[in-house]
């Protein structure tokens, strides 16, 4: 929860007036008021970081939510826009052999080098990839009818992602900046748990001695206008939110740059990282021994009808290897749960399976890492999992809005208290905490900056800003009182 509050005590009661009251010649008393109350120790520190993080993050994570609102329905995007080439009208009945269609795509491309080939089924049409150099790692893709054999369209695609797609799944990662860009993900991913774990902490606390099931799901209703009515909305929809955020951020950093070449430092020495089949031929250039030649098109039938025999149904991907030195191989390709995942390497000149790997055989933490970006980009439970990943990003919108909202209400008005950002909670309170947990926090905080350093590095300059603030104004208010 990207809670924006200032954690400001409320404005002193009026002093109580009327008939006791009486006239004397000395000075009135100054009107007595409660003691405000005020967060201290772990709650008051994680609340000042709680609101830094909220108003200094939130924009990352607002733009985040907003471009993954609409990554998450690209399916259906894709079906509209390039409706032609993805799908056929007449599906059913038999198809022509798959290198007749790839010879088709061919006679439609004449360049580039053929590097995979995904067979259509019922409405799909069959997409052959061919590789020039000049797309770097994008492809040209040829789409084909399988049940006529006739070419639909050509596109350029990756990773077989449409360029709509293509461009909304960048716009979503890096803003379509590139490397730069890469930066701002990596930031609302590495905050994300931080504050949603700190939202949930001070929500809990501040229920304390009234925290039923009803006043930490539910919004107060009861509240009267202003920064009570808006917390109370705030928080309890980051309460509904939070498994699934704490889930985006943790399937967001598992790919993203520093963070996500941490975890698989960690998964390579796990050893649990996705397996694959070996595609080298044991005897030599396709089984023969002989001079290594480029894979010819045509055993593409033989290698997926082997593919089949050992037990790979349902939609693949057939990987052409660059010369008969090298076995073909099918893999898998659902991603909607039951995910299927098996490969199979083929020598295409005995059309006999070489290598098995099958998803069921993966590590757990790579089984893990497949379901969470599955779940991640909407496509493990299929419209369901894009309705809750909706849902999810509406609801953080929301969030990150109703935190600002709170930031403005109680933003100090009179003329000797204004704050251009805000009023935050008291810095110092560390200060109150035991020596022990000072020195455990610093060696957690550090070892999670070092493992995710998008968290650690702006942490730090929130802290040197807010040292470097503190201290100015301290000398600003002993000179002050000097004169």
């Amino acid at each position: 929860m990207t809670s924006i509050d200032s954690e400001e005590p409320s404005p002193p009661a009026p002093a109580a007036g009327g008939a006791e009251t009486t006239a004397t010649a000395t000075a009135p008393e100054p009107p007595q008021t409660a003691p405000a109350r005020r967060p201290e120790g772990f709650g008051a520190l994680l609340a000042r970081l709680h609101f830094y993080a909220g108003v200094l993050v939130a924009p990352f994570l607002l733009v985040a939510a907003t471009t993954g609102l609409l990554y998450t329905f690209t399916p259906q995007f894709d079906s509209l826009v390039y409706g032609h080439e993805l799908h056929v009208a007449h599906a059913g009945g038999s198809t022509v052999p798959l290198s007749e269609q790839v010879a088709a795509a061919r006679a439609e491309h004449p360049k580039g080098t053929l590097v995979a080939v995904r067979p259509g089924s019922d409405d799909g049409t069959t997409q052959v990839d061919f590789a020039l150099p000049e797309l770097g790692e994008k492809t040209h893709t040829v789409y084909v009818d399988p049940y006529t054999g006739r070419t639909r369209g050509q596109l350029t695609t990756w990773y077989a992602e449409t360029p709509l797609t293509t461009w909304l799944d960048a716009f979503h990662r890096n803003l379509n900046l590139g490397t730069v860009g890469r930066y701002y993900s990596e930031i609302a991913a590495s905050w994300l748990w931080v504050l949603v774990l700190g939202g949930l902490f001070l929500w809990w606390r501040r229920r304390h001695g009234k925290r039923t099931a009803r006043r930490l799901l539910l919004p107060d209703r009861s509240a009267k206008k202003g920064v009570r009515r808006t917390r109370s909305w705030h928080a309890a929809t980051g309460v509904w939110l939070a498994v699934g955020l704490l889930g985006l951020s943790a399937t967001g950093l598992t790919w993203s740059r520093y963070a996500g070449a941490n975890f698989g430092e960690a998964l390579d020495a796990l050893h649990s990282h996705t397996p694959s089949v070996a595609t080298t031929l044991a005897t030599g250039a396709g089984g023969s021994g002989g001079t290594a030649k480029k894979a010819d098109p045509a055993a593409i039938d033989g290698v997926l009808k082997a593919a089949r025999a050992d037990g790979l149904g349902g939609p693949v991907e057939i990987a052409v290897p660059a010369d008969d030195a090298s076995a073909w191989t099918v893999t898998q390709t659902r991603n909607l749960w039951p995910v299927g995942r098996d490969s199979v390497a083929v020598d295409a000149a005995t059309d006999r399976v070489t290598d098995k790997v099958a998803f069921a055989d993966w590590p757990v933490m790579a089984k893990l890492t497949r379901w969470g970006i599955n779940a991640h980009m909407g496509t493990l439970f299929g419209l369901v999992n894009q309705i809750l990943l909706a849902l999810l990003a509406t609801g953080l919108i929301c969030v990150i809005v109703w935190g600002y909202r709170m930031w403005w209400q109680r933003r100090p008005t009179r003329s000797d208290r204004r704050a251009p950002l805000g009023a935050p909670p008291a810095r110092g309170a560390w200060r109150s905490l035991p020596s022990w947990a000072v020195a455990v926090g610093i060696v957690v905080v550090a070892a999670v900056g070092w493992v995710i350093p998008l968290f650690g590095i702006p942490l730090a300059v929130f802290l040197a800003v807010d040292l470097t603030v503190g201290v100015l104004r301290q000398r600003r208010t002993t000179v002050s009182a000097g004169r």
